[in-house]
């Protein structure tokens, strides 16, 4: 049996310490603030961002250096006969088809998956993939197997700070105006890899709701039979303070009295355009 090794970047809200413990190994994005550049989780921790990024500078996401994943990938084939190497969607950077094309020297010794997923549902194809690991699977036949199950996750977040949308583009100066006036709270969309506007609410409470009625119609309809057959995984996911997000898991569980939900902090890539304050949840099958 192949000794393979699993890998994933920060996107995943992985923290170094928690990856030591797992026995994978994470890749930390880099970030410009100020045209400086940054590794998450190495250079600065995620009170350090939110902290900064609240006074305004100008923050830029970037890609892993071609060094920084075949340097990685070189030391782990040192011990390893294959890796497995799982980035965020390639819906949301480029920086998996980037990871594909360096792949291609490695002779099917590293297998890049793009299973159009990032946050608390990329933790969920890692754990997958351990398992399929411990199991027999070869790398290719655990890079087939998660990208066959993909697109069975949803992910919801709302956010508390429309400045970061406005930011962003994603709403206008007026309308970040207005909705911040009328408290309103967006909730945003995860699905098959794409950020997409959802809904919108008045209030945080509201927008809770919000999220954990979506995750029902989401258990009733299109995941009705991975549900029924226990195949699905709830999660939380938070930028700044955790111990909202333990609040709001307490709300979810008390919900879905079947749900033992892990919580994580939103990787940075993604807490650049949400800012502090943002909750979220999210359901995903598990292979097997």
């Amino acid at each position: 049996m192949s000794k393979i090794a699993i890998a994933t970047d920060s996107n995943s809200g992985i923290t170094q310490a928690e990856a030591a413990t797992m026995g994978i190994s994470v890749v930390p994005m880099p970030f410009y603030i100020d045209d400086k550049l940054y590794f998450e989780g190495v250079d600065i921790s995620q009170e350090e961002f939110y902290k900064v990024l609240a006074t305004g500078v100008d923050v830029k996401t970037s890609q892993p250096g071609v060094e920084q994943l075949t340097g990685l990938w070189d030391e782990l084939l040192k011990e390893y006969d294959e890796v497995v190497y799982i980035p965020m969607t390639s819906g949301l950077s480029g920086a998996c088809h980037t990871a594909i094309m360096l792949s291609e020297d490695y002779e099917g010794r590293v297998q890049v998956v793009d299973n159009h997923r990032i946050s608390l549902t990329l933790v969920g194809s890692i754990e997958d993939a351990q398992k399929m690991a411990a199991e027999g699977y070869s790398a290719a036949q655990i890079k087939e197997k998660l990208e066959e199950e993909s697109y069975n996750a949803s992910i919801y977040i709302a956010i508390d700070d429309l400045k970061y949308l406005k930011k962003g583009g994603r709403v206008t100066a007026a309308g970040a105006a207005v909705g911040t006036i009328l408290g309103i709270k967006p909730v945003l969309q995860i699905q098959g890899g794409k950020l997409d506007a959802f809904s919108k609410a008045r209030g945080l409470k509201a927008a809770k709701r919000v999220m954990l009625d979506a995750l029902d119609s989401d258990l009733k309809g299109r995941f009705k039979t991975e549900h029924e057959e226990g195949k699905m995984v709830y999660a939380i996911a938070y930028s700044g303070d955790p111990a909202k997000a333990w609040e709001f898991r307490d709300e979810l569980v008390k919900r879905f009295p079947d749900a033992d939900p892990k919580v994580y902090p939103l990787g940075l890539s993604i807490g650049c355009h949400t800012g502090d304050g943002a909750l979220g949840c999210a359901v995903y099958k598990t292979v097997g």
